[in-house]
């Protein structure tokens, strides 16, 4: 008799849902044609509205407050539980599933604050954000709760009666426990608890502000370069840096006015900072970089200025040398304003690369229609990892957009893994940054089954036209296997405690999957299974793959620099503290020293800069997770990238256990 998770991938194939792209004279795979199709959405005008990911309270905006109450209510019981069950693994189980039930409410709407495209929706999300994280922060300083932790610690045949990994996850509760000062007082718990819920307000506040257009009187920009920015009555607006312009006027007039310094947003920023420093220094730490370190592959700031230091006095000559090519570019291309700015450092090394390997991005587009690079990354899962990419059709009120698509993850021995949403197209109101969200984390359920894994990858791809599917650049072809490789740790995670599931673990190795799949789709290898016109079906010459991996050689010292220079910031601003200048003077002289291109006066980046909030003090983990990934690639993939002994083992030793084992080991 099949079990659930066959009879969903014999669903999926049977229901009929995979149409070929009409203008497609090649064939594709069921998931490559899925995606290179336009999307044909029955309407189901009787069927019942199942809610958003299948949880029936969301299926309008005021479920969110019944989801919310549901997950307190589950909470109070389980924090009851575990004050009065004796040391022993059951303890570390009832802490997971207090975890669990306060993160799928959670997580899913952090998710839904910032994607839903209707208001009402965001606004109760993000009220649902701010009671769970509340309530989180409150459990974290709750004396009684952390004694039945505590006394299965101290209890050395209790402890020792523990396997590994429920060690491991008990030790990374107290953890928590510990940087939110369950140490202190009464009253200074009470203020812990007050500066994180200030935090979480100022965090939303900050990242809100990150996407806001700034906008200039119309008459303040010359007339032949207004066609490129959002006019409204007699105001310009301008919401990104509009890097790949080829007007130097375009790229400089968007680079000013969409850096101009918010006086609203300064004063938030500064906020949040003095917040997180106050934190740190009432639990117990130097600064909020020391506690944001603590159990990292870094472990502490220190360890990171070094690298940040070492690596930058390495690389100087190099990106010296990449802003001098830059620069001659420039002056040979505009003669009468040549100094090389830093909006110009995107473009004209784009400029560079398509001039010396002519791999201009249109050349190579029509070999990465979005069906084909969908087709690749489920080739190249099947023939590491044995894992397929299904297409599902979602029910009715299950996705927030209508073209969100719905993928099925599926091991050939253990069937069904979890579940995987595209939202890739553009949309307005949508944040103009590639993401990964984990909804749901995967566990093992006291029945003995797994509570599967959802997320979402979202992306802001072209929508495709009457005549052609989406076709990406080569930049966004790596941009979406650099999504998909933290979906596939999410899905590959099969950890026994929701708590480490997936990309549940130190920042700086939760990138290595995902930097590791960057290396993969710039392999001809790799490339040559799935780059093919979507008109022709003619392979992407080998030559041209080539030109590209080339290419990416010219400016990456000067690309790393950009990195190093937005590390080492990040760490100031979370080193000591006070400050000892105002956040764009300290930015300035960062970007002088660590740069390489002069800081432009009235501008302020740190307010553009939305990482401060997800990844403070921690933006060096793509630096540092890029070299792991590197020894990765070298010892297991380089040879043969489609090695399935490899495969398996990268699986097995890395992608399997998620945060449950330390990151050193692991690599090691």
């Amino acid at each position: 008799m099949l079990n659930r998770q066959w009879l969903t991938f014999f669903k999926c194939i049977q229901t009929g849902r995979f149409k070929t792209y009409r203008n497609v004279s090649t064939s594709w795979s069921p998931v490559g044609a899925a995606f290179n199709d336009q999307l044909r959405r029955k309407v189901d005008i009787f069927g019942k509205n199942v809610g958003l990911f299948g949880v029936h309270e969301l299926n309008s905006p005021v479920g969110f407050q019944v989801a919310q109450e549901n997950a307190l209510n589950e909470m109070e019981q389980l924090v009851e539980q575990a004050c009065r069950t004796p040391p022993g693994p059951q303890v570390v189980q009832i802490f997971d599933r207090l975890s669990d039930c306060l993160c799928r409410i959670a997580d899913l709407a952090d998710f839904v604050k910032v994607a839903h495209p209707d208001s009402s929706f965001r606004e109760a999300a993000e009220s649902t954000c701010m009671t769970i994280g509340t309530a989180v922060e409150k459990l974290n300083t709750n004396i009684e709760l952390c004694n039945s932790l505590k006394n299965l610690l101290n209890d050395k045949e209790a402890i020792d009666s523990l396997d590994p990994d429920t060690r491991r996850v008990a030790e990374l509760f107290m953890f928590d426990f510990e940087i939110s000062g369950i140490h202190l007082n009464k009253e200074k718990r009470k203020k812990v608890v007050n500066l994180n819920v200030q935090m979480l307000d100022l965090n939303n506040s900050f990242l809100l502000g990150t996407q806001l257009p700034n906008k200039i009187d119309r008459s303040a920009i010359p007339e032949h370069i207004q066609h490129y920015f959002s006019i409204q009555k007699d105001y310009i607006h301008v919401n990104s840096l509009h890097a790949d312009a080829p007007d130097d006027l375009v790229r400089e007039a968007a680079y000013k006015i969409f850096l101009y310094p918010n006086p609203e947003m300064l004063q938030c920023l500064d906020q949040l900072l003095a917040c997180r420093n106050q934190l740190a220094l009432l639990v117990g730490y130097e600064s909020f970089a020391h506690r944001a370190l603590k159990g990292t592959m870094a472990k502490d700031p220190e360890t990171v200025m070094y690298f940040l230091s070492r690596l930058s006095e390495r690389l100087s000559k190099r990106s010296e040398k990449d802003f001098s090519l830059m620069q001659e570019i420039k002056k040979k291309l505009n003669p009468r304003c040549s100094e090389l700015m830093p909006w110009d450092h995107p473009y004209y090394s784009g400029v560079l690369r398509a001039e010396r390997f002519n791999i201009e991005p249109g050349l190579y587009s029509p070999f990465f229609s979005l069906g084909a690079c969908m087709d690749g990354l489920n080739l190249l899962f099947t023939q590491l990892f044995g894992v397929s990419l299904c297409i599902e059709e979602p029910e009715k009120g299950e996705v927030w957009s209508d073209d969100v698509r719905k993928l099925a993850v599926v091991d050939e021995t253990d069937g069904l893994m979890g579940y995987i949403y595209c939202d890739f197209f553009y949309r307005s109101d949508k944040p103009n940054q590639d993401c990964h969200f984990t909804i749901r984390g995967g566990r093992l359920l006291e029945n003995g089954e797994y509570q599967l894994p959802v997320v979402v990858l979202m992306l802001s791809l072209p929508h495709p036209t009457a005549s052609s599917p989406t076709l990406l650049t080569p930049g966004m072809m790596e941009n979406l296997f650099h999504e998909m490789g933290h979906a596939m740790h999410s899905m590959l995670g099969r950890t026994r405690y929701q708590h480490v599931t997936g990309t549940r673990c130190p920042t700086d190795f939760a990138e290595v999957p995902s930097i590791l799949m960057e290396y993969f789709a710039s392999d001809y290898r790799v490339v040559r299974q799935f780059a093919r016109h979507y008109q022709t079906g003619q392979p992407l010459p080998q030559n041209m793959v080539s030109r590209l991996c080339e290419s990416k050689k010219l400016c990456a010292a000067a690309d790393l620099q950009l990195q190093i220079f937005y590390s080492v910031l990040d760490q100031i601003y979370h080193g000591k503290y006070p400050l000892p200048k105002s956040t764009t003077e300290i930015l300035k002289e960062t970007q002088e020293k660590f740069y390489g291109l002069p800081y432009v006066q009235n501008t302020a980046w740190q307010l553009r800069f939305s990482h401060l909030v997800g990844y403070g003090a921690k933006y060096y983990s793509y630096l540092m997770s890029r070299a792991v990934a590197s020894m990765v690639w070298k010892q297991c993939f380089m040879k043969d990238p489609l090695n399935r002994i490899m495969g398996d083992r990268y699986r097995r030793e890395m992608l399997a256990h998620g945060g449950g084992k330390v990151p050193m080991f692991m690599v090691e």
